[in-house]
């Protein structure tokens, strides 16, 4: 929309906000890890906001809000945000949270792939191009170049972080080419944490993994994870989006990987390996060519 600001310095201190506190959340799910476990983390956090958006989408909308259509489409979501969440969950038993953020984030170029097959306006340029092959190269360069320090299950676990990556991505893309590109986000984000909350906790029961150990620092976690996270961050960044420009945010979002690593390496004391950072920059500059290539050709137009 030709209203969208370029950022100001409030807008620019609200996404690095957000992206310390999207950086956290796998830090945060793997303090927890030995009182309850990372699926019964995401299906439990999932259901709760579900709830939350329910009701608040019912008392604003009625009962219609859910009769215009977009049903189909948001059990499509809800299945791919199940996937992804759940592709997280079981990845960061085997990997660090310092990997799975990295991975997690290729979601941008996934995306950027699926939409040039689907959508003729988002055509990929060659700079995009370029970007695409770099971060490719980047997680070849991840997976292939780590040496005996890096064990099998760990590249298992990495192997799920790309796989979350990829439905975060295919999300992407079906919302945009679905009624939900013009639902109130709120209505989109109870879909996917809907049926993320029922499938998860399905896995879990079926899995034995629902016991759970409360503790006051378990229950204060689970708060970050269900209120800053799943609803505050996420409301917050819809508004965003309508506010100001996507492909400005898109770069500061990039913030969240460096900050998500950087956590884990002081809080969890994880190990990066030469390969992996190697890596991961490659797979960084490839997302920001990707999703930034719109800022660049202006200013070099400019």
């Amino acid at each position: 929309m030709s209203d969208r600001k370029p950022l100001d310095a409030f807008a620019t201190l609200v996404m690095v906000a957000l992206c310390l506190c999207w950086g956290f959340q796998q830090i945060s799910v793997k303090l927890i890890a030995a009182d309850i476990t990372p699926v019964m983390q995401m299906g439990l956090r999932s259901a709760i906001a579900a709830l939350v958006l329910g009701a608040f989408t019912l008392r604003r909308e009625g009962p219609a809000a859910f009769a215009d259509g977009s049903l189909g489409a948001g059990l499509l979501v809800g299945a791919l945000f199940a996937a992804e969440f759940l592709c997280i969950a079981l990845g960061l038993v085997l990997t660090s949270a310092s990997h799975m953020v990295v991975f997690l984030y290729s979601a941008p170029i996934f995306a950027a792939l699926g939409l040039h097959l689907v959508r003729p306006d988002e055509r990929l340029r060659p700079l995009q191009w370029a970007g695409v092959l770099l971060a490719f190269g980047g997680i070849a360069v991840s997976f292939l170049a780590g040496g005996g320090s890096v064990t099998r299950a760990m590249l298992a676990g990495d192997a799920l972080g790309l796989l979350a990556g990829l439905a975060w991505g295919l999300t992407t893309v079906a919302i945009r080419g679905s009624r939900l590109a013009d639902a109130p986000a709120v209505r989109t984000l109870f879909y996917q944490v809907a049926f993320a909350g029922v499938a998860l906790i399905a896995y879990a029961a079926a899995r034995g993994q629902t016991a759970v150990h409360f503790t006051p620092t378990v229950v204060g976690h689970l708060a970050f994870q269900i209120v800053v996270i799943t609803l505050i961050s996420y409301v917050i960044w819809f508004w965003l989006l309508r506010t100001y420009l996507a492909s400005r945010l898109s770069i500061l979002s990039f913030l969240t990987p460096l900050f998500g690593v950087g956590f884990g390496v002081a809080v969890l004391h994880e190990r990066l390996e030469p390969s992996f950072v190697a890596g991961a920059l490659l797979v960084l500059g490839g997302i920001v060519l990707v999703s930034g290539s719109d800022l660049f050709r202006r200013r070099s137009a400019a």
